[in-house]
């Protein structure tokens, strides 16, 4: 989005909730930056500056708001749209790659020098790499402060600070408050029971429609991963520093989420990639207005406005489900995947895909535990279980191609790049690379014509299902194909 001053003004005058996260309004007269829709008086023209970035609106010396907390505000849809090199950052980023190595492991990811990296950061979002770290460990340290009783030490450590001085000054200068003095405003509530249990808030941009993500996710459902019950969506977590559980359950204007992690330095991971798999940075608004334009959607967009594209926790995870799923339905898919899941498990949570987090008999269900590793895959003798020979060989190449690093399916990897290298593996077709491209990589303009699902979904909407002719249909619904893809799996 252009920082353009008086789009920007007049979105702020109007309080539009769907520019949160767009951009942040700085108010030089008060020193604090809020997001658009803040419900305070609008401040005069005079008085106003606008930051592509919270870290940006931090650099320039201002707080955050009390009242509206921009920090909290949904992350900018642009950055799940785009591709390049600042978009595959700002998903690392919030990943927590700087965190766990710094900006040389960031710039390495990327294949660009740290002071190249640096100027395309500050020319697009006002601030380098470091300082765009800082203002989310800012949050963390907020989230940690005001939902745990942890000490500040503690606390400070887990954020992915370097010291408690740095924690100390960092939250002074962002809310103008001492750590201390941020719980105590916390008044009477209660911290979640249990070590290590966080509960928040993840924001999102209105209209969605969380039965459809409900849906969706429950018919996959892997037992002892993932399971979907009384409209909370429970899963198990593979992260940076162990192993996690989230629940997710949809309610006005957020997503409530409760985690349990092992290690509360991967707290900003976790919600980055819960905010993924729920597409929870989308602009519905943008998406539904172009699909709506076509008289074939238009009824389904009214119906179901805020459709959003389920996606991934685990590039890898995703990629094996992918792969298993090719040419089969998906309950088979689903056999077969609890399957190959039952096998690699044992009793003592060795070598299996992330120890149990919590015991069975506290938590009322099974353990839920994070996907297979590549490394893990690898290590079964026979990941067969019905699918035929050439299917397992496509599943142990690609599963060697993610461990040795030539094929990333992380969030910040490139898009292009993957997609021909998966292409390159035996037995990955173009079906298969679309697919990831589209739930592991978030690419919002894949359209899977192919795909027999969508050509009975076509079909039931009036639309030709021959797929060249629907390929060539497809074209009037970029650069939002994928949530095309996703209402013609509904109307199939």
């Amino acid at each position: 989005m252009e920082m353009d001053f008086e789009r920007c003004y007049r979105a702020v005058d109007s309080r539009d909730q769907r520019f949160d996260g767009w951009f942040y309004t700085g108010v030089t007269s008060t020193g604090i930056y809020c997001r658009p829709s803040c419900p305070a008086t609008t401040p005069k023209r005079q008085n106003v500056r606008f930051f592509p970035s919270a870290a940006a609106a931090q650099g320039a010396g201002l707080r955050a708001c009390r009242r509206c907390r921009p920090d909290a505000a949904p992350g900018s849809p642009e950055w799940d749209v785009r591709a390049d090199v600042v978009g595959r950052a700002m998903r690392l980023i919030a990943d927590g790659v700087v965190d766990r190595g710094g900006v040389p492991g960031l710039a390495a990811r990327l294949g660009y020098t740290e002071r190249h990296l640096h100027r395309m950061l500050r020319a697009e979002m006002g601030a380098g790499p470091l300082a765009l770290a800082r203002a989310q460990r800012a949050q963390t340290a907020r989230i940690l402060i005001e939902t745990t009783g942890l000490g500040m030490a503690e606390i400070a450590f887990a954020a992915g600070f370097g010291s408690v001085r740095q924690f100390n000054d960092t939250v002074r200068e962002v809310y103008a408050s001492a750590p201390s003095e941020l719980r105590a405003a916390r008044g009477r509530q209660q911290a979640p029971p249990g070590a290590g249990t966080i509960s928040l808030r993840l924001a999102y941009r209105p209209p969605l429609h969380s039965r459809a993500l409900l849906d969706f996710l429950a018919l996959r459902a892997l037992p002892g991963v993932e399971e979907v019950s009384d409209g909370t969506y429970h899963r198990g977590l593979r992260l940076p520093h162990g192993v996690g559980q989230v629940a997710l359950t949809p309610a006005d204007g957020y997503v409530a989420a409760t985690l349990r992690l092992a290690d509360l330095r991967d707290l900003a991971p976790a919600v980055a990639r819960c905010r993924r798999l729920l597409d929870l940075d989308a602009d519905p608004v943008a998406v539904d207005g172009t699909l709506a334009t076509d008289p074939a959607l238009a009824p389904t967009v009214a119906a179901e406005p805020g459709i959003r594209v389920p996606r991934a926790v685990d590039g890898f995870e995703m990629a094996v489900r992918a792969v298993v799923g090719q040419q089969i339905s998906v309950t088979a898919a689903r056999t077969t995947l609890t399957r190959l899941l039952k096998h690699t498990d044992d009793d003592d949570g060795a070598g299996v895909p992330g120890q149990p987090l919590h015991d069975r008999r506290a938590e009322g269900r099974g353990d839920l535990r994070g996907f297979l590793s590549a490394e893990e895959l690898l290590s079964v003798p026979d990941p067969g279980f019905g699918m035929p020979s050439g299917r397992r060989e496509t599943l142990r190449a690609l599963a060697r191609a993610v461990a040795e690093g030539s094929v990333d399916l992380a969030p910040g990897g490139d898009r292009e790049e993957t997609v021909r290298r998966l292409l390159a593996l035996p037995g990955i077709g173009p079906w298969t690379a679309g697919y990831l491209a589209m739930r592991a990589l978030g690419d919002p303009d894949v359209f899977l014509g192919t795909d027999l699902a969508v050509r009975r979904g076509a079909a039931a909407l009036g639309l030709p299902d021959d797929h060249r002719t629907l390929d060539a249909y497809a074209d009037r619904w970029r650069p939002w194909r994928s949530y095309a893809t996703i209402r013609l799996w509904r109307a199939a």
